[in-house]
């Protein structure tokens, strides 16, 4: 089965763009590494009538928006390969800088995942 690394953050709407272009090109560099997908999500539709909406979760402001990101590979072990090989791909590095990121670090959540069912 498939691994999935997921990716929950909160971006300021004002440096969504900003956000959209590091990520093209962090899922260029995992691409060509080696992964299946990359996706990156912005949210548009968040205030659901039920369970826990995101804007609550994450305490978003009105100035923020979620981002849910996914990595797609095809297991656990090539994910651990294609990490190793992107941690050391200098157009990721070059980039990498907290300060200078379009988002608080300190607010991203991050995991892997095993694939339970893929329909």
């Amino acid at each position: 089965m498939a691994y999935v690394d997921g990716f929950l953050l909160v971006v300021p709407k004002d440096k969504l763009e900003d956000y959209r272009k590091l990520s093209k090109k962090a899922g260029k560099v995992w691409r060509e590494h080696g992964a299946l997908e990359y996706r990156e999500c912005a949210g548009d539709d968040l205030d659901m009538p039920f369970g826990r909406p995101f804007p609550k979760l994450l305490k978003l402001k009105p100035s923020e928006t979620a981002v849910f990101s996914w990595i797609v590979y095809k297991s656990k072990a090539h994910r651990n390969q294609i990490n190793a090989k992107v941690m050391k791909d200098e157009r990721l590095t070059d980039m990498m800088d907290p300060k200078s990121m379009p988002f608080d670090t300190k607010k991203m959540s991050m995991g892997g995942f095993s694939v339970i069912v893929d329909a």
